[in-house]
């Protein structure tokens, strides 16, 4: 058994299939396939099985999986006793985030870059929730977004609450509804929406009014980015879903928020990371700068709001 095997087989657990696998370790795949069938051949039970078109760990590969992430993190706290504070600073951190954040705290990041902040490189991902975690094994930190009454974050993945962001109704400032502080989802259902496409956050706040309106909501246009929805809410007249605080920059004047009464919507925003990153210093560096960053994000008040 060797290192590159364990490894492969937990990216495979991540990724899903061998194709993704290659791609993130640069080499083929019929020699991902190799080394996984000589992974194979060390055990008498299946560690692999096809699930679709899809090939997943079994539960006995799941266990071996989750040790190759123990002894990744091993193997990095040993590292990280032996580099120097220079050779751990020379080396760049990845940060990738969903667009929101990328737009908003990416450049205050940068701001910060100096003698006691390792060189960043960011990476912006326009991906579902589902597909945040796989994200880790090719990024150093992750931002990612969850619903509340989703599945939490795989187990094998280590995770830094950052904030909660509420999820708000946005208009023309000149709607008839932008005359009420708060609205109920019998008010805004049947109105015309821009919202997300399915699977992310805005189009999951609107199955939630639509539920709780007793009708269906009409969706006269599915845009994921933030800046070409309030463009159309702007200049249609249709209501749309846009998060409080990372779409402050997206918004023109024209465009204001309003809460539903009574309901939590909103999504939180959590950092996530191989738990091996863990032992690098430069890391915990990074990881204090984002949370100081978005908590700054959020607690600044905010100009679409009456």
């Amino acid at each position: 058994m060797e290192l590159h095997q364990l490894r492969i087989l937990r990216e495979l657990g991540d990724l899903g299939s061998v194709n993704a696998v290659a791609k993130s370790l640069f080499v083929s795949p019929s020699a991902i396939s190799q080394h996984l069938a000589q992974l194979q051949r060390q055990f008498d039970v299946p560690l692999t099985k096809k699930s679709g078109r899809a090939l997943v760990l079994t539960d006995a590969g799941q266990i071996l999986a989750s040790a190759a992430a123990d002894v990744a993190s091993t193997l990095a706290s040993a590292t990280a006793q032996i580099e120097t504070e220079q050779h751990e600073q020379d080396r760049p951190i990845r940060i990738a985030g969903f667009h929101s954040i990328g737009q908003t705290i990416f450049a205050p990041l940068l701001a910060l870059e100096d003698h006691r902040m390792p060189k960043l490189q960011f990476f912006d991902e326009d991906v579902s929730q589902p597909q945040f975690p796989a994200l880790t094994s090719s990024y150093d930190v992750v931002l990612a977004h969850r619903m509340p009454h989703t599945e939490r974050w795989p187990s094998n993945i280590a995770v830094i609450p950052l904030a909660f962001e509420p999820l708000d109704v946005a208009m023309h400032r000149e709607h008839r509804l932008a005359q009420f502080d708060q609205l109920t989802p019998q008010q805004v259902v049947g109105e015309p929406w821009v919202v997300s496409r399915s699977g992310y956050s805005p189009a999951d706040v609107l199955e939630v009014i639509a539920a709780l309106g007793g009708a269906e909501a009409k969706a006269e246009h599915r845009v994921n980015d933030y800046s070409t929805a309030a463009a159309l809410v702007e200049a249609s007249g249709c209501l749309g879903i846009l998060p409080r605080y990372t779409a402050r920059r997206s918004m023109g004047n024209a465009v204001t928020l309003r809460p539903v009464q009574g309901l939590r919507l909103g999504r939180q925003i959590d950092l996530l990371l191989r738990s091996e990153h863990l032992h690098r210093s430069t890391i915990h560096t990074v990881i204090s700068a984002i949370k100081a960053t978005v908590q700054q994000l959020v607690s600044t008040p905010g100009s679409a709001t009456r």
